[in-house]
């Protein structure tokens, strides 16, 4: 009886024991905010963002074609910007994350200006845009972030920087909530949630933002009509709370969508001077 009882439950046992080694990896490219309306909004978007150009890289002569592979096996595709410091000198790395209707390359020309002042700037495709491979899907986009942080830190030397720009906020904001260490951030004009529109809670920007907000920079725009004051405005008062700079300025519209290129350059100068600034030096 007893060896009995021991074959059936070897036999109850063999099942489950089956069903947990075959069972399948989780699949980042799962939408979460919707099945339906995340992969439609996201193909939206990325058909406003259009499509890469060939010619934008050789405009900005320190900007050089990067890829990194993805644990699931997708090519993303961007570029890195060397610095060009007048003494050559390099004293950090930021990642840049854009808004959900924009590509790596559209951004170069502004992100040289970071060079200048010796942090070397990375920027990618998001999954599924541009020369970039996969599904749309923020789980997934999210992930990568991680992953590219991760790989930069490991490849470069000097101090750690994000720049989230709009949705690119959102990403990076989950990326700090992973629990990444950096250096200094700068969010400009990202939404408070993102559960507002039918995403998990977890994926919430003021969800993610951290206790001690005093390295990063907080921006945002009265003439924003893309994410308008209001739609920020809850992770904006959270992070003057916890010690972040905060800069709301009257003249600023959404960012790359200012009036005139006179405060499209007072913008990016904002955010540069304050990831170049050492700790010694005032950022507030």
């Amino acid at each position: 009886m007893q060896k009995l009882h021991l074959i059936l439950t070897s036999l109850v046992l063999i099942p489950t024991l089956i069903s947990t080694t075959m069972a399948e990896p989780e699949n980042p490219e799962k939408s979460v905010c919707g099945s339906l309306k995340e992969p439609f909004v996201f193909w939206m978007w990325s058909s406003v963002a259009g499509k890469p150009s060939t010619e934008a890289a050789n405009r900005v002569p320190n900007a050089e074609p990067v890829a990194h592979r993805t644990k699931d096996g997708r090519l993303l595709r961007g570029y890195k910007l060397s610095s060009t410091h007048p003494e050559g000198a390099v004293f950090g790395s930021v990642l840049v994350a854009q808004g959900n209707a924009m590509l790596a390359d559209q951004l170069l020309s502004t992100l040289a200006d970071f060079s200048q002042a010796g942090i070397e700037a990375y920027i990618f495709d998001y999954r599924g845009y541009g020369n970039s491979e996969g599904k749309r899907r923020l789980k997934a986009i999210v992930s990568d972030y991680i992953e590219i942080f991760d790989s930069i830190d490991s490849s470069t030397q000097g101090r750690r920087f994000l720049y989230g720009i709009s949705f690119g906020g959102i990403v990076l904001l989950n990326v700090i909530g992973s629990g990444i260490s950096f250096d200094r951030a700068v969010i400009d004009s990202a939404p408070s949630r993102v559960s507002n529109r039918g995403c998990p809670e977890e994926y919430d920007p003021v969800v993610n933002f951290p206790k001690d907000g005093s390295r990063f920079l907080m921006v945002a725009g009265e003439l924003d009509k893309v994410v308008p004051l209001k739609d920020s405005q809850e992770l904006i008062d959270l992070a003057k709370t916890r010690g972040s700079r905060v800069e709301t300025r009257s003249d600023f519209a959404h960012p790359f969508m200012d009036f005139n290129i006179r405060v499209h350059r007072a913008r990016i100068e904002l955010i540069r001077s304050f990831l170049a600034a050492t700790d010694t030096q005032e950022v507030r």
